[in-house]
């Protein structure tokens, strides 16, 4: 598992990882989303599509129904039809029949016209009754009363006892019904009923194919059937889905899943309902799935071919450039990258180059340090020979001089002895601050005899401090430099305080003159020397040239052995005196 993590994939693999997603995942999406946008477009085309088409249904259906109520009031108007409403005793209504049969030449779509007053007579032109039970117990005649003058659509005239001469069924005519009021007393007068021919909804209705297979039925406000053709997949028209004036529901109809689009006439109160299969996708929307598909492989195959090439381009180059780092991690390094690139690989190149070149003059200067160091050692180990003799005739003098009763001739030739025992230290580079503390006050000892009362000197070192390391031959450089450059300068009578103190894991070694001090063109000389580059090549030519030769030495071992964060600071002002401070590291123990 570990080998199959992204980390350990070549580039190559990657960058064709990376193109591949970048392309073919926004074309994958960018083809579903238009595809399903798409769908959504058809699907609401169609049932705004489908609604229009109901909507012109609704408007022919009430156009007819509208014929219908002004027939009802162009029958309750005529003076003939009053009469008849009015009296109880019927007579024969020729002309009112003649008046009917008029109405019915002039709208063909009306199977038959019956007008019943409220003493159960009746005239038409088509219908009579079957029964002798009174029309006014009729549920029509009823429902008619019960609207007060309000015309009324109510659908298959079924269990009626009125027939026509034509035979009619009940399937094939609509009923619709309005009751005829008096206008003083809204009492009600009779009632018209009008049958309306089925075959007029029929072919209003059934030209209309909404997909393969898909109808239009209307139904009544009780969900009853109006209209429903012959192929119809519904057994029950789902009421309870109905809500409001218009909408649309699917529904599940034989394993089959159904979308059903409806809208409720305000006249008729009828409801048109389209119906037909949700999963059957129009022409536009094949074609457009087959483009979008057909993109979609154009695209992967042109992300497939761009993704090699680019990778191939951008991953021949690192693999150049790796094997080159191979061969200089392998000690080659003489092998360069010469390819004229300038993107990321070709800044990346060169850089390579720069850092075999610096690398280079790191171990030239390496060589040279090591080379003048081991010089160093030689002439060390060569320079030892004279200090253990000039030692050892040292303590021949100082024995003779007590000898002869000469002490203060003793005294310094001690103080030289011990000066020179602990400048060799057994040829150690590092030595107890007491040490190098001992050391200073036998140089200023033997300075104190030749100067008389012109020098003198404070030391001010802390106890817990003088069990520390520093370097040997500290210190004596600079009080030499406070003594020759600074007291010996001025009149009068001079003092040197030394001192230290720990701050942070670090000493500071601070020795302070009252001498002449320096200028301030002799400090930035001095400061200059100091700023020496001591891990380059070139400061033994510039060293011939720097000026306080004994503190740029002691500068030079300082940085040297710890690093460039250790150095000397100093601070003069002309006759007023010098201020050297070491920066010395705190070392508890020798290594």
């Amino acid at each position: 598992m570990k080998h199959w993590r992204i980390s350990h994939w070549p580039i190559r693999y990657k960058f064709v990882s990376l193109l591949l997603a970048s392309m073919i995942v926004p074309a994958l999406g960018l083809g579903s989303l238009v595809g399903w946008a798409v769908d959504r477009i058809v699907e609401r085309q169609v049932n705004e599509n489908t609604l229009q088409l109901i909507g012109q249904v609704n408007q022919t259906l009430e156009f007819y129904a509208n014929n219908m109520q002004n027939v009802t009031y162009l029958i309750a108007f005529n003076p003939q039809v009053r009469s008849f409403l009015n009296r109880a005793t019927p007579r024969d209504d020729y002309e009112m029949r003649q008046f009917l049969q008029g109405i019915t030449t002039l709208y063909p779509e009306i199977a038959g016209i019956l007008v019943v007053n409220e003493y159960g007579d009746y005239i038409s032109n088509e219908m009579y009754t079957r029964s002798s039970e009174p029309l006014t117990e009729e549920t029509w005649y009823r429902e008619a009363v019960k609207n007060k003058g309000i015309f009324t659509m109510i659908g298959h005239p079924v269990g009626r006892h009125v027939i026509s001469h034509a035979h009619y069924t009940s399937e094939e005519v609509v009923s619709a019904v309005r009751a005829i009021v008096d206008p003083e007393t809204q009492k009600v007068r009779g009632v018209v009923l009008i049958d309306l021919k089925l075959r007029v909804i029929a072919e209003t209705v059934k030209n209309i194919h909404l997909g393969k297979w898909g109808y239009l039925m209307v139904v009544d406000e009780k969900g009853k059937s109006i209209y429903t053709p012959s192929r119809s997949v519904l057994t029950a028209v789902p009421l309870h889905r109905i809500k409001g004036d218009s909408g649309t529901f699917s529904q599940n109809i034989h394993g089959q899943h159904v979308q059903f689009i409806y809208q409720r006439s305000p006249f008729t109160h009828w409801t048109t309902i389209g119906v037909f299969p949700s999963d059957e996708s129009a022409l536009e929307v094949k074609e457009t799935h087959f483009y979008i598909i057909s993109f979609i492989f154009f695209v992967c195959f042109i992300a497939i071919g761009a993704s090699y090439y680019f990778s191939f381009s951008l991953s021949r180059p690192i693999s150049r450039l790796t094997m080159l780092m191979k061969k200089a991690q392998a000690g080659d390094l003489t092998v360069r990258y010469d390819e004229e690139r300038m993107d990321e690989i070709g800044i990346l190149g060169r850089s390579f180059n720069h850092m075999l070149d610096q690398i280079q003059r790191f171990i030239a200067l390496a060589e040279w340090q090591e080379r003048q160091r081991w010089e160093a050692e030689l002439r060390e180990l060569q320079a030892q020979i004279k200090p253990h003799f000039l030692y050892n005739t040292l303590d021949t003098i100082q024995w003779m001089a007590r000898k002869k009763g000469a002490d203060d001739v003793a005294e310094v030739v001690g103080a030289l002895a011990k000066l020179f025992r602990i400048g060799l230290s057994k040829g150690k580079e590092m030595i107890l601050l007491a040490e190098e503390i001992e050391h200073v006050k036998s140089y200023l000892h033997i300075q104190e005899v030749r100067y008389k009362d012109k020098l003198h000197y404070t030391f001010d070192i802390p106890e817990d401090l003088q069990k520390f390391y520093v370097l040997k031959l500290l210190l004596q450089p600079i009080v030499e430099n406070a003594l020759y450059h600074g007291i010996k300068q001025r009149r009068g009578p001079g003092h040197i305080w030394i001192q230290a103190r720990e701050h942070e894991g670090v000493m500071y070694i601070c020795v302070k003159d009252d001498g002449v001090g320096m200028t301030t063109e002799q400090l930035k000389d001095l400061r200059e020397s100091l700023d020496i580059d001591f891990t380059s090549g070139d400061q033994e030519g510039r060293m011939k040239k720097v000026k306080g030769y004994g503190m740029v030495n002691v500068q030079a071992r300082l940085q040297l052995t710890f690093g460039p964060s250790y150095r000397l600071h100093i601070d003069s002002e002309e006759g007023q005196g010098t201020v050297v401070t070491i920066v010395h590291p705190i070392i508890p123990y020798l290594p």
